[in-house]
């Protein structure tokens, strides 16, 4: 089984990754250090940070005398990439099993599980909605 890529990071990689996208995919080298946990030296960060651009997660731009580091990957994609291995890793690939957990171990209030509830609704009737229309499609292909 080949490893994805973020498979491929080092913990610490793994966690300068997360702190770019924490600081809106948009950092200086000192912002980066700032957000990680036992920092390690000012060069250890920059060392770090040039082998991900090798590794082609990161790039950079100048701003001043500073180098300005984005990640390549869209922050959607990344955040679909971190679930998907949060649910692997935690949930045995279950989707259900995911959302029954959230909503059941966290101490909602009646507004945000109503908000969840609109939200399932919505999906729902999108569903539904596409469902109808794409059958609709067929039985005019059909005819």
């Amino acid at each position: 089984m080949a490893k994805t890529d973020i498979e491929r990071l080092t913990r610490r990689e793994r966690e300068i990754m997360n702190a770019v996208f924490a600081l809106g995919n948009r950092g200086s080298a000192e912002n980066i250090r700032e957000r990680l946990t036992n920092p390690p030296s000012d060069s250890s960060v920059r060392v770090m940070l040039a082998r991900l651009e090798k590794k082609g997660f990161l790039k950079h731009r100048q701003d001043g005398l500073r180098y300005i580091y984005s990640a390549t990957t869209p922050p959607a994609v990344a955040k679909r990439t971190a679930l998907q291995q949060y649910l692997q890793t935690f949930c045995g690939g279950s989707l259900r099993q995911m959302m029954v957990s959230l909503v059941g171990d966290a101490s909602w209030t009646d507004e945000e599980l109503e908000a969840l509830r609109s939200e399932i609704d919505r999906v729902r009737k999108e569903r539904k909605n596409s469902h109808a229309a794409r059958n609709q499609e067929r039985n005019t292909d059909t005819e």
